[in-house]
């Protein structure tokens, strides 16, 4: 069996990032085929706010999550949506039969899974005829920002170092077209949209969310058992810091999506 080992982990400031996005930040791509009658499974739901949205949406929507931790984080956020359950199960082997749910539906999760041909296979198999899958992922390769800071250039090679030695892809965003077509979808809208930090209080809000999850959060903890000193990781945090408090200050993150039927 393919496992996940989650990168990020769920501290707070890992959370104060999953917690911003929303259906219209994070899935507008799959918004205009969203009917009141479906049935929705969101795959690695994280703390649901965008399930949440799904769930203004749809007639009923679950969300999924991979372990007791993170179930109990989706279930807190899904507290009084009467419309929304929360399920326990891994994304490579779905705990629910063939044709199911109108739409399957995942957020930033196949960048981190062992197997994504694997898990799409799955999202396939649950899906009805006729239904939709919907995947969207960072392209980390892809991010891009201003000014040019040295700290910057190695929190992403040493994200993407962490990442890969965890079995998952930090460009995954750029695969997802082939992930989809090797996993046997043949009807694929491949498209792609940027999340944009540039003035004072989104950069703030982003610049120091990352200068505290280089230095608390899970892979933190994994650059530090890779041999990674603490004096490191304080100064790519300082650089995210120099970076949020630039008025100059820029930076686009890429995402690939597809819109997949079965």
């Amino acid at each position: 069996m393919a496992t996940n080992v989650y990168t990020h982990g769920h501290h707070e400031s890992v959370l104060r990032s999953h917690r911003w996005r929303t259906a219209e930040n994070s899935a507008a791509y799959l918004l205009p085929v969203l009917t009141d009658a479906m049935v929705v499974l969101d795959v690695g739901a994280g703390p649901a706010t965008i399930t949440r949205d799904l769930a203004a949406r749809v007639a009923n929507v679950v969300a999924l999550e991979v372990n007791a931790e993170a179930v109990a984080v989706a279930r807190e956020g899904l507290a009084g949506v009467p419309n929304a359950a929360v399920a326990l199960g891994d994304v490579h082997a779905l705990p629910f039969p063939d044709d199911t749910f109108c739409v399957v539906h995942a957020h930033q999760v196949l960048q981190h899974v062992a197997d994504p041909v694997l898990a799409l296979r799955e999202m396939r198999r649950v899906c009805k005829p006729g239904g939709y899958v919907a995947v969207r992922d960072s392209d980390y390769a892809a991010f891009t920002w201003y000014p040019q800071l040295p700290e910057l250039d190695d929190w992403l090679a040493l994200y993407q170092r962490l990442a890969r030695a965890n079995g998952g892809e930090p460009d995954a965003g750029r695969r997802l077209l082939a992930w989809a077509h090797a996993a046997g979808f043949r009807e694929v809208t491949a498209t792609s949209s940027t999340w944009c930090f540039a003035d004072d209080e989104d950069r703030a809000w982003w610049g120091g969310m990352w200068a505290d999850r280089v230095r608390e959060s899970a892979m933190a903890r994994q650059a530090l058992a890779s041999g990674v000193p603490q004096e490191e990781l304080d100064r790519l945090s300082a650089g995210w810091t120099r970076w949020a408090g630039d008025p100059d200050g820029w930076l686009s993150i890429l995402h690939g999506e597809i819109l997949a039927r079965p």
